[in-house]
């Protein structure tokens, strides 16, 4: 085969695709934007060692760890600083909410900004069908949560800053 049409390349990776950025405002409380800057000096801390090892065949951790710098400078970029109310009295952004079923189980809900949203921990993003059914709602106010799985009935029973 003929090398005139071959292409050297250079070791070096093209970028990687930027992970998507949501279009919606970027509110952010301020743990949320701690959470962001250590997350971003991670980022900073894992590509300046990957950048030292002695091997440096595989590019693709640095790619992606440049990757990922790009998303969180770009989610710092457009954050939105919004602190906890100091004395909520509706579900908002930057509340924790405790809501009862219809079986009585309580659960408390925190709600976040996109970036600090873990299910596991029971933070939900603003945006999360959850929390849209649960924002503007009182001290007492039945609120019907639709789901995939069909529609719950959750009582509020009490809203506070979110710590």
């Amino acid at each position: 085969m003929s090398r005139a049409f071959v292409k050297e390349g250079t070791g070096d990776l093209d970028p990687l695709p930027d992970l998507p950025i949501s279009d919606k405002p970027n509110w952010v409380t301020p743990s949320g934007l701690a959470a962001l800057k250590a997350r971003l000096a991670e980022a900073q801390a894992r590509l300046a060692a990957l950048r030292a090892r002695p091997e440096r065949l595989d590019k693709l951790p640095e790619a992606a760890a440049e990757r990922d710098i790009r998303y969180l400078e770009a989610r710092l970029a457009t954050a939105i600083l919004t602190p906890p109310p100091p004395a909520p009295t509706e579900v908002g952004f930057a509340t924790a909410v405790t809501v009862a079923d219809d079986a009585g189980h309580e659960t408390t809900y925190r709600i976040t900004g996109e970036d600090e949203a873990d299910a596991a921990r029971g933070w939900i993003s603003l945006h999360a069908p959850l929390a849209r059914a649960l924002i503007g709602a009182e001290f007492g106010d039945l609120v019907i949560w639709r789901r995939p799985a069909g529609s719950v009935k959750l009582e509020v029973i009490s809203i506070a800053p979110a710590p």
